[in-house]
């Protein structure tokens, strides 16, 4: 960091990110060296066989472009440890000797192919281990080469010529304001294509149209907009991430929970209503997880549910008109059935259709809460994560609802879907006629949890003791105004520190900017956080204290960036908008905060275990508040804590152990209000 700069363009890589791979094919060629250098001992007065001439020749020049390879080596690994992540200074050289390696590559591989037309030579007539050695020489070289080609392309920035427009923006203030300009605008659009290039590739393999282009255009400007105003490379990022797992983990070791705990009074009233409310869940949590189909079940029994789904291929099912989209071999619904327990009777409409925008569903009967449950189905196409990535901010507009106010685009738009499809096509109508004492209850997970609670909003005017349970919903859903309207009749469930339960575009913004602070600071070189931060968590043990310039800084001068963190923005970030006081005063923020629907409950470990692998796992519920996921937290279980069976299996443990629920039992206990970490 910053991104190297060589052959007049900027790349994907840190001038420091040389060591790990250099010195991993600085060992491979030394042994390589060793070995031909043997080879060549031994067998130095045996070269009169046909061809041994050319081999003689070959094994002495071999000797000497590794030895040649191997000091370039040595030095680019050397210079490359040097300086800080933010100190790219001592590592200036760097690029010359990256010329030097990259001129050795024409005689390495011009010497691979001669050693390939020697091995394939017919009339060589060498000893047997000489030529096995040479074969395997030749394979080597052309392993190396090709995996550099792959190095070179992987790190190739299609932008890279372009942001030295944003590097010298701030020097060129002599440029007449149309022509800087028109200058941005066009590094604007190349980047936007440059993404939107990305993402069709990423999503060739799926039938393409006008709104896939749309959804392709916004989450490209998207990336573009967040990440145009950072020099940051990968390596960089995942430094950060541990960094700020590792002061995270320190600040946790603290007496005090980094949480904010929500109390209505320090009644037991409270603990009853979480009792009642987390034993809806862990009912309900089923038909969520259900929503998933025959990829779920695999997964939670691998071993028995194929078995089980292929016993069941031919049986009874709702007939033709009640399923819409394909279900192959009818395991998508066998699934359903294996997880919920209800038999095929008891559906009403089962979707399987599956675009952007457009998820799948199924409408059910449920006789012993006595409710028509809507289940909708969370992420498992690459349509549903255009869905989940169209991330802008729309009005939601609802009669007779004053609350009115921003929702995620994407979201919104299949909860529209899901809507049509219940209240035009006839569902509700047909699952209120067959069961009419029945309450409504709508259910999902991840996306689905978010896409219930919007479709919640959107039908709690026609059913007003409407139910909506959202386990795992993305963090950036409502606006303030509606999620506060949603605590009447929306129970968000969040397991431990999942991801995201915290995802919103502002607490992207505070990701970003939290790394670049601490990167910027640190005073250790990139390779020993790596190396360390592996280590950490892999085997455990006790944070690093690794010393940064923050330390010793009072909280006033916290507030304003360092210089070597705006050394790392190619221009002034949003993240730091609310440090000055003009532009946080004159401009709106880019992203609007939205939060997470309705009344939350937090489900924590009360193992210490931090590691991946624990047993015994147990489990302790509170009801808290959307402030507590403000901040995007860094953990080996942000992903796994979002996985439907992780949140089933602690729905489950709490409803069979009653007593695990916290409520507030002094007043204080009640205004606890941490800083997130």
């Amino acid at each position: 960091m910053p991104g190297l700069v060589a052959f007049g363009r900027r790349w994907a890589i840190g001038s420091d990110d040389f060591v790990l791979p250099g010195a991993f094919e600085l060992f491979v060629r030394l042994v390589w060296w060793v070995g031909i250098l043997a080879v060549y001992a031994v067998h130095k007065g045996q070269f009169n066989c046909p061809g041994g001439g050319l081999l003689h020749s070959y094994l002495l020049v071999l000797l000497i472009l590794l030895a040649s390879i191997i000091c370039v080596l040595s030095a680019l690994v050397y210079i490359s440890m040097q300086g800080t992540i933010s100190n790219p200074g001592p590592r200036k050289s760097l690029p010359k000797l990256l010329y030097i390696r990259l001129v050795l590559c024409l005689p390495e591989f011009f010497w691979a192919v001669v050693g390939a037309v020697w091995v394939s030579d017919s009339s060589v007539h060498c000893e047997k281990t000489v030529i096995n050695v040479i074969i395997g020489t030749v394979i080597a070289s052309w392993v190396i080469i090709i995996f550099t080609v792959i190095g070179v392309v992987i790190v190739f920035d299609p932008l890279g010529g372009k942001k030295t427009f944003y590097l010298t923006d701030s020097l060129n203030r002599n440029l007449e304001s149309s022509q800087s300009g028109q200058l941005l605008y066009n590094v604007k659009n190349t980047a936007t294509r440059v993404w939107e290039k990305r993402i069709r590739l990423l999503c060739c393999c799926i039938v393409q149209d006008d709104d896939h282009r749309v959804a392709f255009t916004s989450i490209a400007e998207l990336f573009r907009t967040y990440f145009s105003d950072t020099d940051l490379v990968p390596s960089d990022i995942a430094a950060g991430l541990i960094l700020l797992h590792q002061e995270q983990d320190k600040m946790e070791n603290c007496p005090k929970e980094p949480e904010e705990v929500l109390c209505h009074s320090p009644s037991s009233l409270v603990t009853d209503d979480l009792d009642v409310e987390l034993e809806n869940a862990a009912h309900y949590m089923l038909f969520a997880a259900a929503a998933y189909g025959w990829p779920y079940y695999i997964y939670t029994s691998p071993f028995t549910a194929l078995c089980k789904l292929s016993g069941n291929c031919c049986g009874n099912r709702p007939t033709e008109s009640d399923i819409t989209g394909s279900d192959r071999h009818n395991f998508h619904f066998g699934s359903i059935l294996k997880i919920t327990g209800l038999q095929y009777r008891d559906f009403i409409h089962i979707s399987f259709h599956n675009k952007i925008y457009e998820i799948p569903f199924f409408v059910a009967l449920d006789h012993r809460k006595e409710a028509i449950v809507v289940a909708v189905r969370g992420t498992l196409s690459f349509e549903d994560i255009l869905t989940d990535l169209s991330a802008d901010c729309e009005d939601l507009t609802l009669e007779d609802v004053l609350e009115n106010g921003f929702v995620h685009k994407g979201i919104t738009q299949a909860a529209n879907y899901i809507y049509r499809k219940l209240i035009n096509d006839g569902v509700l109508n047909q699952a209120f006629t067959t069961a009419p004492e029945y309450k409504l209850v709508i259910v999902g997970h991840s996306l689905g949890g978010g896409t219930a609670s919007i479709l919640a909003v959107m039908l709690r005017n026609s059913f007003p003791t409407l139910r909506c349970y959202a386990f795992s919903p993305p963090g950036g859903l409502l606006s303030k105004s509606l999620a506060d309207y949603t605590k009447h009749f929306i129970v968000s469930v969040i397991v431990g520190k999942d991801l995201v339960a915290r995802l919103s575009m502002p607490n992207m913004e505070d990701l970003k900017r939290r790394i670049v602070r601490i990167v910027a600071n640190c005073n250790r070189p990139k390779y020993q956080i790596l190396l360390r931060g592996c280590w950490y968590e892999v085997f455990g043990g006790d944070p690093d204290d690794f010393p940064t310039e923050l330390d010793g800084r009072n909280q006033d001068a916290l507030t304003q960036p360092l210089l070597a963190e705006e050394s790392l923005m190619v221009h002034r970030s949003p993240s730091y908008s609310a440090l000055e006081d003009e532009s946080h005063l004159n401009s709106p923020p880019r992203y609007p905060r939205l939060y997470l629907p309705g009344k939350i409950i937090h489900i924590v470990e009360e193992s210490s275990s931090k590691r991946l692998c624990s047993s015994d796992i147990k489990y302790t519920a509170r009801w808290s508040n959307e402030t507590v996921f403000s901040s995007i937290l860094i953990s080996p279980k942000m992903v796994t804590d979002h996985m439907p069976d992780v949140v089933l299996k602690a729905l489950n443990s709490l409803s069979q152990e009653p007593g695990s629920c916290i409520s507030c039992q002094t007043q204080e206990e009640c205004n606890t209000n941490l800083v997130q970490p």
